[in-house]
């Protein structure tokens, strides 16, 4: 079994790291290579930045940003937001970026996530579901930072993406995101028990125990985390003692 991966997620606006809660009530943090940066040194093993208002930037701000981590931060780096294109994903890979997150634009046009993947290799196309629950054991991909729905199933359209030849999901609860009351364990179980490509668990974290959960009840591959490491919650360096005192198999550093 391959270890389960520690990821930090930097939400993007402009030059600055923000956090959200259930992505509104947005709020600055800090600049994001600086934090990138103290997280490769804790020993992080992959970095999402993930650009929450593409559409109303310049693109140029986070391809610069991309490309400067790279040179300091050598783990993987995924990049999401805003991607609409296969030349908007080679942009982002020729910056630095490993693999590249796309949600709006292949819900619009599944074929994209096909393009990318042929184009780049599926272990580059990852993903990105932003799931909202419409019912008991039933949620709804949400596009646009979560302001548009979509109405696609979040099982159906996981399985769908896989077909197509996405690599990897990029999970993310909005009922949960940036509330620490714990990742929507139901959400990850649904999609991991439905599909054979790894599923980064995203939104809610706010203790191991909340990782735990998602890993071994989920069945998450990955745990992606902001607020806990943001707001120096914890350190990567405890989770990761923590975990591997609860079992999981994490990367030892």
């Amino acid at each position: 079994m391959p270890n389960l991966r520690l990821i930090a997620r930097l939400d993007i606006k402009g030059p600055d790291l923000i956090k959200s809660v259930q992505l509104e009530g947005v709020r600055k943090v800090g600049e994001p290579r600086q934090f990138a940066r103290r997280y490769y040194e804790q020993g992080v093993d992959e970095i999402i930045y993930m650009d929450a208002v593409a559409s109303l930037y310049n693109r140029e701000i986070l391809t610069e940003m991309v490309r400067r981590t790279a040179e300091e931060v050598f783990v993987p780096i995924t990049v999401g937001g805003g991607m609409r294109s296969v030349e908007d994903a080679r942009e982002m890979l020729r910056a630095g970026a490993d693999k590249i997150a796309i949600n709006s634009a292949a819900t619009q046009d599944p074929r994209l996530i096909r393009q990318i993947a042929e184009r780049f290799g599926s272990q580059c196309m990852v993903l990105q579901i932003d799931a909202k629950q419409v019912r008991s054991g039933h949620w709804e991909a949400l596009r646009d930072g979560g302001r548009e729905r979509t109405g696609l199933d979040v099982v159906g359209w996981a399985r769908r993406g896989e077909e197509l030849g996405a690599g990897e999901i990029l999970l993310t609860s909005v009922d949960r995101e940036g509330t620490r009351r714990g990742f929507d364990v139901a959400l990850i179980q649904a999609v991991t028990a439905a599909t054979g490509i790894p599923v980064i668990a995203s939104g809610g974290m706010g203790t191991v125990g909340h990782l735990i959960a998602a890993a071994v009840d989920g069945g998450a591959d990955a745990i992606a985390m902001a607020h806990v490491l943001h707001y120096q919650v914890m350190q990567l360096p405890e989770i990761r003692r923590v975990a591997r005192e609860r079992g999981l198999k994490v990367r030892r550093t």
